[in-house]
């Protein structure tokens, strides 16, 4: 049996929507990819930097391991720092207690930052001439999770970063970070600045500035590990990149 003219037009509207639908949905929209590929719940947070918006809900979720979540990032210029809260905890009122990375005890950081320490993912997208996408690790506020970030689809210098080393279990007695603490058992691993607070070794007031904030024996065993990421204030990592328009930015933690 032919079809029927009705059946002709709705074909053809179906088409036209799905034509019209490919035109005005950006094709090179720049998206987050967070990926547990630990073998336990972790819980991402992102803290948008001043003046920029506030992702995915409130910046704040749980993320069971063996999955993934996608997050659209802004289509104009945005930047901020992604991490890993662990060991958390459900209270009421929509509240959440973690042993490390906790942003003031709440489930939806909401633009609050994250406690120390804790590895980070920094980003600054939708920047320069050419629609750069800069990305990095840094352990300058200590270590709790390893993970990578990997820039998929741009053009130029797009290399994978990150941490992969599992400093918890080789950090430091001087920087280990135990909850409860002195006894209790090693979560994190802290900084220099975090576990002594002089001014040195956090690169404050005398120290800040790139003659006088060196390297210590406590980034040096970061920068040992984790030769890609920044250990601290000024640092500079092994690895420079130009990646320009990529199509994804991928962290996976636990890789």
């Amino acid at each position: 049996m032919a079809p029927s003219s009705s059946t002709h037009y709705s074909l053809l509207l179906i088409i036209m929507l799905a034509t019209t639908f490919l035109l005005i949905t950006p094709t090179n929209s720049l998206i987050l990819t967070l990926v547990n590929n630990c073998n336990y719940t972790v819980w991402p947070a992102i803290q948008p930097n001043a003046g920029h918006p506030v992702l995915a809900s409130g910046g704040g979720f749980p993320l069971h391991h063996f999955t993934h979540t996608t997050i659209p990032f802004p289509d104009t210029h945005w930047s901020g720092r992604v991490w890993a809260r662990t060991g958390c905890t459900s209270q009421p009122g929509n509240r959440l207690t973690c042993l490390t990375g906790d942003c003031s005890g709440r489930l939806q950081c909401n633009g609050a930052g994250g406690s120390a320490p804790a590895t980070l993912a920094q980003f600054e997208v939708h920047h320069g001439p050419d629609d750069y996408s800069s990305y990095g690790v840094s352990v300058v506020d200590g270590f709790n999770v390893p993970f990578t970030i990997t820039p998929h689809e741009g053009k130029g210098v797009c290399p994978v970063v990150g941490c992969r080393s599992d400093l918890v279990a080789t950090c430091p007695v001087t920087l280990q970070h135990r909850v409860p603490a002195v006894h209790g058992p090693v979560v994190a691993c802290k900084s220099g600045c975090e576990a002594f607070h002089t001014d040195e070794l956090c690169c404050r007031n005398h120290f800040n500035n790139a003659q006088t904030c060196k390297p210590s024996v406590y980034s040096t065993f970061f920068k040992h590990a984790c030769p890609e990421a920044f250990t601290f204030a000024h640092d500079t990592p092994s690895l420079m990149h130009q990646c320009s328009s990529p199509h994804e930015l991928k962290v996976i933690f636990c890789h």
